[in-house]
This record gives structure tokens, sequence and C-alpha cells, in this order.
């Protein structure tokens, strides 16, 4: 029998709420911002965690979910997407480059939260991976959640090393979304394109051109960790993503890897950068 949805998303919330909070131990008061400034914050991993709330477990271990659910999708769409194979070399190593990057994300994470995501099996729609427009447009969609959720971590991350981190992911998550709409007007005829326009999380039909359309990154007015969580029900719970109308008789399994970054320049260093 089919739980209500409410209940389905109470329970997911709870479920991403209970990960965050398995073997934690009894949390002192949070700090004052003047507190957390007056004190020196470790760059070194042992560091952070020392340091880690709950409230830190918590958005953490929903971006863990999040970026399991983008390293699923960029590793379909390179294995058995139809239109990834007649891209141009260049947009091939866009989203090659994407999925090693997500990883990366994933792992960082992980070794902060000390667990994996809780969640490791994903709905989409009809048509995913075959369809090239329902594909970019959910690659899209879930990349403008990603960015509002990380945007919510560098408002509501308790120390300035979660929050620095969460401002240099979010920056590899708008270069994601710029990418995959360049990738749009390369789609080829034979596979459904060019596409001129693309629907993201807003649910607008924009324009392809230019693929930057940002002059500031879209927070989609979240305040709260739970608002990326409900936006993301539908991808890794049963009856939410039945009543999305996805396609809920087959799932996608997340499959972790070890990354290879495309520079060295370019990986994660330390809490400090640097």
């Amino acid at each position: 029998m089919n739980m209500p949805l409410n209940a389905s998303r109470r329970s997911f919330i709870r479920t991403a709420a209970l990960a965050g909070a398995a073997g934690y131990a009894a949390l002192s008061a949070p700090a004052s911002p003047l507190q957390q400034q007056e004190e020196q914050e470790p760059f070194s991993l042992l560091g952070e965690k020392s340091r880690l709330r709950k409230g830190d477990r918590d958005i953490l271990v929903a971006a863990e979910i999040a970026e399991a659910l983008a390293v699923t999708t960029y590793s379909n769409i390179i294995a058995s997407s139809p239109f990834f194979k007649q891209l141009p070399d260049d947009d091939q190593g866009y989203l090659k480059a994407a999925v090693q990057e997500e990883m990366s994300h994933y792992l960082l994470e992980q070794s902060v939260t000390d667990q994996p995501s809780p969640f490791t099996e994903f709905f989409y729609p009809a048509n995913m991976f075959s369809d090239s427009q329902t594909t970019l447009n959910i690659l899209v969609t879930l990349e403008d959640a990603f960015i509002a959720a990380y945007l919510v971590g560098v408002r509501n991350f308790t120390t300035q090393n979660l929050r620095v981190t969460a401002a240099r992911i979010m920056g590899i998550e708008s270069d994601h979304r710029t990418l995959a709409r360049v990738v749009g007007g390369d789609v080829s005829p034979s596979t459904g394109g060019p596409i001129e326009a693309i629907t993201g999380i807003q649910g607008v039909s924009e324009s392809i051109d230019p693929p930057n359309n940002n002059g500031y990154e879209r927070t989609l007015c979240w305040t709260s960790i739970e608002q990326a969580v409900n936006a993301l029900l539908p991808f890794v719970d049963f009856n939410t993503a039945k009543k999305a109308g996805f396609n809920t008789s087959q799932t996608f399994a997340f499959h972790p890897f070890t990354p290879t970054l495309p520079s060295p320049l370019g990986e994660f260093t330390s809490f400090g950068g640097c």
C-alpha cells in the first residue's frame, strides 16, 4: 500500500536526518558568530570533523545524496545516451570531466561525515537517457538544485571552512549547468537536436543562447536544506516519483569509484583552499 505523499516526505527527511545523526555524540550549543571568528579553524580533515555540528552534518548528508545522484546521472548519460556518442569531442570531454568532479565532491563530503549516502538507487522521468531533450532538461534541473543547495550551505554552515568549501563546489556546479546548455546546441539532428531551449527547475523553457545566462546564481529562495531535500524527493522516493510521473519500473544505481580530476591545479588541497 502506498504511503501518503506527506508521509513519504517526512520519511525521507527523517531518513536523511537520522543518517546525519547516526553515531553522533551529544552536541554542544551552537557557537555565536563572534565565537566562530575568534576560534582558529583547522585546515585538516581531522580538525574539521572534530568541529562538525548537527546542522552541518545534515547539510553534508543531503549534499552526499545530491552528489550520488549527479554521478549516477552523468555516468548513465555517458554509458547509454545515444546523443552522447555523436557529440563533438570537447562536449564529451565536458561530461566526462563532470562525473569525475561530482565523484570527488561526494568523497570529500563522505570523508567529513564518515558515512555514505543513505540513498543509492534513483528514479528518473520516462525517456531519461534515451531522449536528448528530456535528459538535458533533467540535467540542468539537477544542477539548478545543486547550486541552490550549496548556497544554503554558504548561508548556514557554522564554520568558515565549510562555507568556503560549499562556495568552491557551487562554482563547479555552475560550470556544469552552463556546459549542459552548451551541449544542447551540439546535439545532432539524428538524436533530437539541435536543442535550442532547455527547461530547468523553475519550469521555464530558456534559450541556450547564451549558455551562461545568469548574472547571479539563482538561490530559488531556499534558506534551509529541507527545501533542497524536497526538490530531490522524486528521484529517491517511490511514491513521490510516481506522483511526479517518473518511471518507477526502473531504478539506476550509484556506483562509487576513485576519480581523477582534470587538473591538479583544481584539486581540493585543503579546507583552507591552499
